[in-house]
């Protein structure tokens, strides 16, 4: 055997685990084309169309009238703009209450591991039972807000809380973030654990201050788990439906109506096929776009922890 015919019969093997890998790899593939793939793609077909619920196949071809009339839609835009401020609201303050609780944990006061373990029952409750739990907390005639409100003296009447289109959308928002801030504190706090101490610990002997430690230090290290943190929250935030449907219905006047909820309304209470997927094919755009922004904003791969 020469020496020349060595690469070649290691590249032919290489190439034959590669291809047996392949074939290995294949009914997976398969699976996720099945049911992921063909459903996009018949609703992208969908979204050309001007298909009714009770008839749900491609039919009456419209091109993009359901795209364009959504643009000029002020039900459409309206829409949009609670579905950013629930988005903008919801992970932002998860980020900084993330941050900080993160932080404390790193820390190790007393009783860190238990609050640690106890961070995990809110992000453990199923979405509906979140909404339905914090559903009779909002009640206006025995809800447990208006119950500690009034023995803490702060009101003297119970308040009916999801009456008023604001006040709705931010006790909801506050009631999406007791159930995803964990996940949150979780990924941020795992980041913060892999950080080398030494480095810190030289950056307090050369003189800098907590607050510097924290913002020259830690902040550039965590980049990497903050943008997993943003794309992920930012994602399900923007597409954000059960919760609103279980607390609120959309309600009072359409006040806490998102874009996922008005895609809902438009396919299967108003039984338009083709308009609810366009619309639907309009989210996901957005929520591209907003990644994409994170990515080109956070993402730096030449920061190593």
């Amino acid at each position: 055997m020469t020496q020349a015919s060595i690469p070649r019969k290691t590249l032919n093997l290489r190439q034959q685990e590669m291809r047996d890998g392949m074939w290995m790899l294949l009914p997976g593939i398969l699976i996720i084309f099945i049911i992921t793939l063909i459903p996009v793609l018949y609703t992208f077909v969908l979204s050309f169309t001007n298909t009714p619920l009770s008839n749900p196949r491609p039919q009456d071809f419209v091109g993009l009238a359901n795209y364009l009339a959504f643009l000029k839609s002020q039900q459409f835009w309206q829409a949009i703009w609670r579905t950013f401020y629930f988005t903008v609201v919801s992970v932002g303050a998860e980020l900084v209450l993330g941050l900080a609780i993160a932080s404390l944990i790193h820390s190790r006061p007393p009783g860190w591991k238990f609050l640690r373990t106890s961070l995990i029952i809110p992000w453990a409750v199923p979405t509906i039972v979140n909404g339905a739990l914090w559903r009779w907390i909002y009640n206006a005639d025995y809800g447990a807000l208006n119950g500690l409100l009034m023995s803490l003296g702060l009101i003297t009447k119970y308040r009916a809380w999801l009456t008023e289109p604001a006040t709705a959308m931010n006790l909801v928002i506050i009631a999406d973030i007791w159930h995803s801030l964990p996940f949150v504190v979780l990924i941020l706090q795992a980041a913060l654990a892999t950080i080398p101490v030494e480095m810190e610990a030289a950056a307090a002997v050369d003189g800098a201050t907590a607050w510097q430690r924290f913002w020259l230090i830690r902040i550039p290290l965590l980049q990497p788990a903050i943008l997993v943190a943003l794309i992920i929250r930012t994602v399900e935030a923007f597409r954000v439906f059960d919760i609103i449907y279980v607390i609120t219905q959309g309600g009072p006047a359409f006040g806490t109506v998102t874009i996922s909820y008005l895609t809902y309304l438009e396919s299967f209470s108003y039984g338009h096929l083709g308009s609810g997927s366009a619309m639907s094919f309009l989210i996901s755009l957005f929520t591209l776009a907003m990644a994409l922004i994170y990515i080109r904003l956070f993402y730096r791969p030449e920061v190593r922890a």
